[in-house]
């Protein structure tokens, strides 16, 4: 593979400053790294954190000239529109040079891209990420990455930076196969704690003090102990789309019928999100799964001791 070292002195282009891109473009411009930035709105490219950031009219001005540039959009489409769309980055992009691409995908779309790149002598790992919002700012986002040993390696510096935890699991389109099991993981817990709210609340329980008392126990996770306030609250700021959520789920279900496996309970969830998506909830964070159960009868309960 060509291409020299990533360090902070390498200029970098980032193409998608959503909810989980720009905290990551914000602490690589942190780290040092010098960034050409576009989004599709154009708006978060003039954000305060990112000042000193070149910001780009395409995906093409982007990347013209860097070194590597990360993606973090919303799916296929999305990653064909930025890479080989009108005024795509593929093209601008330099031999030698390397794509990262954050957005959770279909393996099959990751597999095409990496070919399509690799004719141009630029190197492409898909590295989706888990964690959050939360990870996301905090830089502690779990890396899945799936590429040529020697360009997650080159990679590398990079993801230490938006990640906490960086795990290779093999030829491009592994890291989307393992993403797409942890939003059927994802799908479950979010699904088990919705319930397990709903269920304490027709019961008249105090619920901060159950949650608090769950969430040490066998009982605990992620879901439980990030999500359940929201599901109190009935209030379901962003953190994961649910309209995303359920595109990755259905990447997981088509991986599953491939290999002549059901997932009924992913099934389950994906068919609720789909509900909840007609209900106009799709740009909710996940826990607004709570809403497929009948609402808490006696709302002051929840704020019991």
């Amino acid at each position: 593979m060509t291409g020299c070292d990533l360090t902070p002195k390498s200029r970098l282009a980032f193409i998608g400053l959503g909810a989980l891109g720009l905290p990551m473009a914000l602490n690589l411009q942190a780290a040092g790294y010098r960034l050409q930035v576009h989004t599709r709105s154009r708006l978060a490219e003039s954000d305060a954190g990112l000042a000193g950031a070149i910001p780009a009219a395409n995906p093409a001005l982007a990347a013209s000239g860097c070194s590597a540039l990360l993606l973090c959009v919303s799916d296929d489409a999305a990653v064909e529109s930025v890479l080989w769309g009108t005024q795509g980055a593929g093209p601008a992009l330099d031999p030698g040079s390397l794509v990262i691409d954050c957005s959770t995908i279909s393996p099959s779309a990751a597999k095409a891209m990496a070919e399509r790149l690799a004719k141009r002598d630029i190197a492409y790992i898909d590295a989706p990420v888990t964690g959050g919002t939360e990870g996301a700012k905090a830089g502690t986002l779990t890396v899945l990455c799936g590429g040529e040993t020697a360009a997650v390696n080159k990679a590398r510096p990079l993801l230490e930076v938006i990640g906490g935890s960086i795990h290779h699991f093999g030829d491009v389109g592994s890291g989307q196969q393992v993403k797409a099991i942890n939003q059927v993981l994802v799908a479950g817990s979010y699904a088990a704690v919705a319930e397990a709210i709903a269920l304490g609340q027709h019961l008249q329980l105090p619920m901060p003090q159950v949650v608090n008392a769950l969430r040490q126990g066998a009982a605990g996770s992620w879901a439980l102990e990030h999500r359940s306030q929201a599901m109190l609250n009935d209030d379901y700021p962003l953190g994961f789309k649910l309209a995303l959520h359920h595109k990755d789920l259905g990447i997981a279900l088509d991986a599953a019928q491939q290999t002549g496996l059901k997932l009924p309970i992913t099934k389950a969830v994906h068919d609720q999100e789909q509900a909840l998506m007609d209900a106009g909830l799709g740009d909710a964070d996940v826990s607004a799964l709570r809403r497929s159960l009948p609402a808490n009868p006696n709302p002051a309960q929840q704020l019991r001791d």
